[in-house]
């Protein structure tokens, strides 16, 4: 009984010291703090995935165009799993900071169902919807078959990746953020480590090709959930995870997506919008693999960002549910300067060596000449895309999920898929490129105009 109690009262000074840090730390070390696990975690997982498209290209170029192909789905899977697991990293961090931890509790308990759910999902597309998919967008046999045993492997075997994310995002709910990186690397470096093994056959492996790279990644996924799960379980965290006899509290569902929806239909219309714009360019495979390689290495730059807003969110969020608004807008405005400076160096980087990067691809002259214009025109949208992501990460923060979801429908639907058609067609593929940052300008205006309205209706009265 003693033990118990001892163990009790440690875990409530554990709370409470995250509190003081969450509440009370100075603004720009609790960021940068939070923030460089997942920037680190993130920029690794960024790096992976080019690699990964490199010695894909390597195979030749028909294979990077039917990953390229691929990718929007593969997107949407993540958008799924990472919208759902928003929604339960901002609940657990708003209710931590409005001290009702019994219902922080059964958001995280309700995290790993919809783990499960995300799962069930993607592998029945995989199962059922792989032919078809791949037959609405190539007639050329080799990209057709790359394409569907690519999206098979890493749809059919996804309940890693589900449930290795919901795990990340309760940790980083309560503060965590050592612990999801350290899960990320795991499942990063292992894909990165068995790619080249897994698709040329090295060291006596089967060399698999297309389908190395799925295993690889699957593999990957697959070591880190096993990390997460050992170290969500073998200590106690500021949340708990009831696995036997839990019943969903569908309140908790209600809350969990009225912020995770909005976030997940965002982020899903980044794969919805690559879709169409896969369709508007499929005459010719060598933009397809252009518009590929560009989301790949613009990952390197976009990630960082990401990295940082999963850093601010849960200090916004838990400073909304303890009505600090000095702390809540110093979060924002140190998070939004430091966004800026890493797109800003994104941009020169893209600016001065467009042909380096296309290169890391095995980039043949056709693709040269065409994208190397394609990642100039294409970067000049991150700077104003960085004000954009880290104003929606102060929605999403603050329980307003949707007014997030109208910003990228205004940006990626009715901004960059019209703009694109109209001008793909009126002037030609080249010219397409300045849809991205002229919907990047729209969805700034939005931003600004409801960050506005949020800070005078919300925020001005805490």
């Amino acid at each position: 009984m003693k033990k118990e109690t001892n163990t009790n009262i440690e875990n409530t000074e554990n709370v409470m010291n995250e509190a003081n840090k969450m509440g009370s730390a100075p603004i720009g070390k609790l960021l940068a703090s939070m923030a460089w696990p997942a920037i680190l975690s993130m920029t690794i997982n960024a790096l992976y995935n080019v690699v990964d498209s490199m010695f894909v290209a390597m195979v030749s170029q028909k294979a990077l165009t039917a990953v390229s192909l691929v990718m929007p789905l593969q997107m949407m899977m993540i958008s799924l799993a990472v919208g759902s697991s928003v929604g339960v990293n901002s609940l657990i961090s708003r209710r931590l900071g409005a001290k009702r931890y019994e219902e922080a509790n059964k958001a995280a308990s309700t995290s790993i169902r919809i783990g499960f759910f995300n799962f069930v999902i993607f592998a029945l597309i995989g199962i059922f919807l792989a032919n078809p998919f791949m037959h609405a967008y190539t007639d050329d046999a080799v990209i057709f078959d790359g394409g569907v045993t690519y999206l098979r492997i890493i749809t059919i075997f996804c309940l890693f990746s589900m449930v290795q994310i919901q795990l990340e995002k309760v940790l980083q709910a309560t503060g965590n953020m050592i612990a999801p990186m350290i899960i990320s690397l795991s499942g990063a470096l292992t894909n990165l480590i068995l790619d080249p093994i897994l698709i040329f056959g090295l060291i006596g492996a089967p060399k698999m090709g297309i389908a190395g790279a799925a295993a690889a990644t699957v593999i990957g996924q697959a070591v880190g959930m096993c990390v997460a799960i050992f170290m969500f379980f073998r200590k106690e965290h500021d949340v708990k995870i009831q696995l036997k006899g839990f019943r969903i509290d569908w309140k908790v569902v209600k809350d969990i997506y009225g912020v995770g929806l909005p976030s997940i239909i965002m982020q899903a219309i980044g794969s919805v919008m690559l879709l169409g714009y896969n369709a508007i360019l499929a005459a010719s495979a060598t933009a397809v693999a252009v518009l590929g390689v560009y989301y790949k290495l613009q990952s390197f730059i976009f990630m960082p960002v990401f990295g940082l807003n999963q850093g601010a969110m849960p200090i916004m969020g838990y400073n909304f549910g303890a009505k600090n608004r000095a702390r809540l807008m110093l979060t924002y405005k140190d998070a939004l300067i430091t966004a800026l400076v890493i797109m800003g160096i994104g941009t020169v980087l893209f600016q001065v060596f467009p042909d380096v990067f296309l290169k890391m691809f095995s980039a043949d002259d056709e693709m040269m000449e065409m994208g190397v214009p394609a990642l100039r025109i294409i970067s000049i949208c991150f700077i104003p895309a960085a004000f954009g992501i880290m104003t929606f990460t102060l929605f999403q923060g603050t329980g307003h999920g949707v007014y997030s979801l109208m910003g990228s429908l205004l940006r990626q639907l009715i901004g960059i898929l019209p703009l694109a058609y109209i001008i793909y067609h009126a002037a030609g593929i080249t010219a397409s490129w300045a849809s991205f940052p002229l919907a990047e300008i729209i969805g700034l205006i939005y931003s600004a105009v409801m960050l506005k309205i949020l800070y005078k209706k919300e925020i001005k009265t805490l």
